[in-house]
């Protein structure tokens, strides 16, 4: 099978290594040439992968329309804010696109297969996500995840493509649900780490994660998605793993913050966006539409766009009427 995966940043890079594991024909998109031409040189991705050799046969394009020539999937794996801009180019694609970005936009709301809709009419569209990291994806450490698509063939087809022995995926109807589970859960994510740069322990971690859940469950099953979804891979499996692990990028933008570090420094010195910076703004967007109570995701809301001191969030939070657990 050849398949394009557009991006190649950490995930993309991966995730590429993993679909040339399983025999396919693969190639690498990126829009910068001359870190495409080190690649190929050196046989590694050291920025976004330190350490890990990578495939010799296969393709690095920075060409777009050439990298997509004879394609019959597509993985997106570009950071949201490129997300329409660089799939605008697959107007004309009537394959699979599969897209590994979580994010929701924020001038329309859309998750990332809601933008496909639009710039890839053609195509039929899944997404994958769930407790994986692509450091440790491509080091071939088992992990699983989940592909979403309304077309259970897509779901199936797609993880056909992707299913190793050290990379498992399950298959799933929900895509809104997939999608929203992978990008709330990186608001919630800097949260906890504001949690570690305050010095606070697993206890208060786990309230927080818990909490969180509920936030995340609330606003999915608002915007249509099954409740059920957020017990799953995608759901309780991302947010956990990303509350917690120290690869997560996002909740070490959140531990640099609770230290004490300004917003525009630590945004300035990140190698790659972390995605929950723009998704709290888009989703407290889509919590105010929907009249949908999200505190933690307010607050961090707060935190980042109305320069709120993290220690009065928390207090904020802590400090909210007592209720019932829902």
């Amino acid at each position: 099978m050849k398949v394009t995966v557009l991006g190649a940043g950490a995930w993309g890079t991966a995730l590429a290594k993993v679909l040339h594991q399983g025999g396919h024909e693969v190639t690498l998109w990126g829009h910068d040439a001359k870190r495409l031409a080190e690649m190929q040189r050196s046989n590694r991705n050291e920025r976004y992968l330190p350490g890990i050799e990578l495939p010799r046969t296969w393709t690095l394009e920075s060409n777009i329309v050439q990298a997509m020539e004879g394609s019959e999937f597509v993985v997106t794996a570009i950071p949201s804010k490129a997300f329409r801009e660089v799939t605008a180019s697959l107007s004309d694609f009537t394959g699979a696109i599969v897209s590994v970005t979580k994010g929701i936009e924020y001038e329309t709301g859309l998750t990332m297969c809601g933008i496909l809709a639009e710039t890839a009419p053609k195509a039929k569209s899944a997404v994958l996500s769930g407790p994986t990291f692509a450091l440790e994806v491509a080091r071939g450490i088992p992990t699983a995840s989940v592909v979403a698509s309304r077309d259970a063939a897509v779901a199936g087809a797609v993880q056909q493509l992707l299913h190793l022995p050290a990379f498992r995926v399950y298959t799933s109807l929900d895509a809104i649900g997939v999608e929203l589970g992978g990008a709330l859960k990186n608001v919630i994510a800097v949260a906890a780490g504001v949690c570690d740069g305050l010095g606070f322990g697993d206890s208060s971690k786990a309230a927080l994660i818990t909490r969180g859940m509920s936030e995340i469950r609330r606003l999915g099953v608002c915007c249509g998605a099954h409740p059920e979804t957020f017990s799953g891979l995608s759901g309780l499996g991302d947010l956990t793993v990303t509350c917690f692990s120290k690869l997560s990028r996002n909740r070490g933008f959140g531990e640099r913050l609770g230290r004490g570090e300004k917003l525009q420094d630590v945004v300035g010195s990140m190698v790659a966006v972390a995605e929950g910076y723009p998704t709290a703004r888009s989703a407290y967007q889509l919590a105010h539409k929907h009249q949908i109570s999200v505190p933690i995701i307010e607050e961090v809301y707060q935190m980042l766009y109305e320069g709120k001191n993290v220690r009065q969030g928390l207090h904020d939070l802590l400090s909210r009427d007592s209720k019932a657990e829902d």
